[in-house]
């Protein structure tokens, strides 16, 4: 058990590294005080443009993906729950990091860039099929934050689908879809009252279809 807590504590920390924070130190500015304040890639790219933007992705999904590979390769004891369960922890521990920071004041982004990399070892088949969601939405939507909680709620369908007979992972995706709702209960009350920033350019599909004037 002291195994795991270590390494969750290394994921948390690993998590608390956010790609938009570390890159705006090196570039003089706090991306927090810019757009929406949020320090996830659709602010960097709102406020600081696509390569910008790629960059802190980037970094965000491979902490992700670092934490998981990281819990599945370190050894563990014989009183462990199992090493996926670890990695399973390690994820979720490094998602909570990067939305929760501790080098940021616990403010940091919404995590779905961070969970994506957790899919990437967890169950990369899960992520070619959640991206497109992810795209279709907001290529018909224009809505990021509509897109990342649609594809976050499929994945729990998605890996029961996937991956059958494996508890702990459905419940990992219960977790991090409940974690992605919570983190953008914001865009979802915005779109409520019609106050939410939309991706006119991204908007694709209607346009594709003739169907936006």
């Amino acid at each position: 058990m002291l195994v795991l807590i270590l390494k969750a504590v290394a994921a948390y920390l690993l998590g608390s590294l956010s790609g938009s924070l570390l890159l705006g130190r090196r570039g003089g500015f706090d991306i927090r005080e810019q757009g929406s304040g949020n320090a996830g890639g659709t602010n960097a790219l709102r406020t600081r443009g696509w390569r910008f933007a790629l960059l802190v992705v980037l970094i965000d999904i491979g902490k992700g993906a670092l934490a998981v590979w990281l819990a599945l390769a370190i050894p563990t004891t014989d009183s462990s729950p199992g090493r996926y369960i670890e990695a399973l922890v390690c994820g979720l521990a490094a998602v909570l990091g990067h939305v929760l920071p501790l080098f940021y004041g616990f403010r940091g982004g919404k995590g779905a860039a961070t969970v994506v990399g957790t899919l990437f070892v967890l169950c990369p088949l899960a992520t070619p099929p959640l991206l497109l969601i992810w795209l279709a939405v907001l290529g018909w939507t224009g809505y990021v934050g509509l897109a990342t909680v649609i594809a976050g709620l499929s994945l729990v369908p998605m890996l029961w689908w996937l991956a059958p007979g494996t508890a702990d992972l459905h419940s990992y995706a219960l977790a991090c879809a409940a974690l992605l709702l919570l983190t953008h209960s914001g865009n979802l009350w915005r779109l409520y009252r019609g106050t939410e920033h939309r991706f006119e350019r991204a908007r694709v599909i209607p346009r594709a279809l003739g169907l936006k004037r």
